[in-house]
């Protein structure tokens, strides 16, 4: 509900509750008391009159028991066959009407425990059999208690005026009256029985915010506060019933200050501590006070209350508009609503202002309530619809997480393994070089037997350019292209091979990884063999050209060019297809042209 419509709910109620003009009917404003009974004392028997409606505060300060009114009255002029009624807006605690000696009224008893109709309003048919034309008497025996034994002027004794008119007239003011003083408020007050169970739940969803918790306890006090306009029979006398609904006052009054506080995202102990002593003075100061000051010490604390929960509200309210909140004008206005209606309250308690006929703090309170618990469903659904997304987001970053550490692992147990193979190698490599490097040494420096010393001699290098893949130390591409222009020079010069070496980067300062470049060696020997031993070349172009991602070498000599007959059988020599499998090891390829007469290209591509 939006937080204009209270204003006009208000208003409403107070217009509901203006008097309505009828045509016939009869205002009884005065009456004869002729005796009186107190509860443990004799009865007494007098003539005073009365103007009503008749506040026993004023006219019979202290009294506790019956008094017996005596009213007389004319029939009004009405049409033929209309029934009257009586209608008797208020009697506290409880009433019993004759009309001309015969009983027609009765709810409830007039012995303690007294039934509590003081919020009841009484409509009676008047039996047109004991009508007279004229002087009519009505009698009404009115049990009720003293103000200073009860906790608010509303459940003091008394007596309002009395009206006569036709039944069908009467029934409207009536039933208008009992909705808004007893049916709203116990509709309000099962709405707020079940709102208050919930917000337990709540409550026990999200232990680490205790302002359900306060808030929940406040909503079932306050319906508890409100049974009395279910419970009228009560089987507890006047004092102990009144000593209830005061002492649990207290509690209620601390779980609002205290939900106050934790939902503005406060708590300070000396709060709590003086909301804990409250619950127990309160007791305390009515058992020191006794009966006769019952009324006095809960007005002073009715006072005490209001000023406690007006000052919790400011102090929310000031950190709310503090902290830039979005409820806060929704709040404030429900808020500053319920300071407004329970300072009315307590100007009635203090006779400042006069009893109400429609007392709106029975049902518009637990509706302020029931906006304020709206507010906090709604920020629990915001809340729980934030923990979701947070889930949601958490399940992605580890999710996230989770195939980062797998690839971390997975790499890690690669480096492991390349670690270990590493370690093997620069072992064989070590073996390689001390053992059968030294005996090929041996032979090359040894043998008599040239041949034998040249092969000794290759097989060295072999072992050379094996040992250095297997180090795993990369080489620079100047450096790379230095070793492989010197070695290709000095064959294809000793072959009498001219060779035309074309490069720009002499001086790259990128690297090569060591298998590329014992590879890409073992490639280029190949091809220089082939040309020296197949090609009958006398000439060898050889460009190298890098780019941003790729190495490519180019090797082309002017020779004999392969057969005809060989096309399509390259590969089954071990020459071609070594070199074309080093490649494709290195993820590159090496593509062969040639033709008869035409001589060879070897065009090899491998990514840096």
């Amino acid at each position: 509900m939006p937080w204009p419509f209270w204003p006009l709910l208000v208003l409403w109620c107070l217009v509901a509750a203006l008097p309505a003009a009828w045509g016939a009917e009869v205002q009884v404003r005065e009456a004869v008391v002729v005796g009186e009974q107190g509860f443990e004392g004799p009865a007494r028997s007098m003539q005073q009159p009365v103007s009503l409606p008749d506040a026993w505060s004023v006219s019979r300060p202290g009294f506790d028991g019956t008094v017996t009114y005596h009213a007389r009255f004319d029939l009004p002029s009405m049409p033929q066959g209309d029934l009257l009624a009586l209608y008797i807006e208020r009697a506290c605690s409880n009433v019993e009407a004759r009309l001309n000696g015969q009983l027609i009224l009765r709810h409830g008893s007039l012995r303690p425990p007294v039934t509590r109709n003081c919020y009841y309003p009484q409509l009676v048919g008047l039996p047109a059999g004991l009508l007279k034309p004229s002087g009519n008497l009505l009698e009404l025996r009115v049990v009720g208690y003293a103000l200073e034994h009860v906790a608010a002027r509303q459940r003091a004794g008394g007596l309002s005026n009395l009206v006569i008119a036709p039944q069908a007239e009467l029934l409207s003011r009536y039933e208008r009256q009992l909705f808004w003083n007893v049916t709203m408020g116990q509709v309000v007050g099962l709405t707020i029985v079940v709102l208050g169970v919930f917000m337990l739940g709540l409550a026990w969803a999200r232990r680490n915010e205790p302002a359900y918790l306060y808030f929940g306890l406040l909503l079932l006090g306050w319906a508890t506060l409100g049974a009395r306009l279910w419970v009228r029979h009560m089987p507890l006398d006047n004092w102990a019933t009144e000593v209830l609904i005061s002492t649990l006052y207290a509690p209620v009054v601390a779980c609002a200050v205290l939900f106050l506080q934790r939902y503005g995202g406060h708590r300070h102990r000396a709060v709590n501590i003086a909301m804990l002593l409250q619950c127990l003075l309160v007791p305390a100061s009515i058992a020191l006070a006794g009966d006769e000051h019952f009324f006095t010490v809960m007005t002073v604390w009715t006072t005490v209350y209001v000023l406690e929960v007006s000052w919790a509200i400011a102090y929310y309210l000031r950190h709310a508009w503090d902290e830039r909140r979005p409820e806060f004008w929704i709040m404030s206005a429900v808020l500053i609503i319920v300071v407004v209606l329970a300072t009315i309250e307590t100007a009635v308690q203090h006779d400042i202002l006069d009893l109400p006929r429609i007392h709106l703090i029975h049902f518009a309170m637990p509706l302020l309530f029931f906006a304020v618990g709206l507010r906090l469903v709604q920020h629990f659904v915001q809340a729980l619809q934030a923990a979701e997304m947070a889930r949601f987001h958490l399940e992605q970053r580890i999710s996230e997480k989770t195939a980062e550490i797998e690839r971390s692992y997975a790499e890690l147990a690669e480096a492991r393994i390349e670690q270990v193979a590493e370690a093997e190698r620069k072992r064989i490599a070590g073996d390689l070089h001390d053992d059968l490097g030294a005996k090929l040494l041996t032979i090359v420096h040894t043998s008599g037997d040239e041949r034998i010393s040249t092969l000794a001699r290759e097989a060295l290098e072999e072992m050379r350019l094996s040992v250095r893949g297997l180090t795993g130390k990369p080489v620079k591409v100047s450096d790379a292209l230095a070793d492989w222009r010197a070695e290709t020079v000095s064959r294809l010069g000793q072959a009498a091979v001219q060779v035309d070496w074309m490069t720009a980067h002499e001086s790259d300062e990128r690297h090569l990884s060591a298998r590329a470049y014992v590879q890409t060696t073992r490639i280029l020997r190949e091809a220089i063999s082939n040309i020296i031993k197949h090609s009958g070349a006398t000439a060898c172009t050889i460009r190298c050209v890098i780019d941003a991602t790729d190495f490519n070498l180019v090797i082309q000599d002017n020779g004999r060019g392969i057969p005809l007959e060989l096309d399509g059988k390259l590969d089954r020599g071990h020459g071609m297809a070594s070199m074309k499998r080093r490649a494709k090891q290195l993820a590159g390829q090496c593509l062969v042209e040639s033709g008869p007469g035409y001589g060879t290209v070897i065009r090899l591509t491998l990514p840096l």
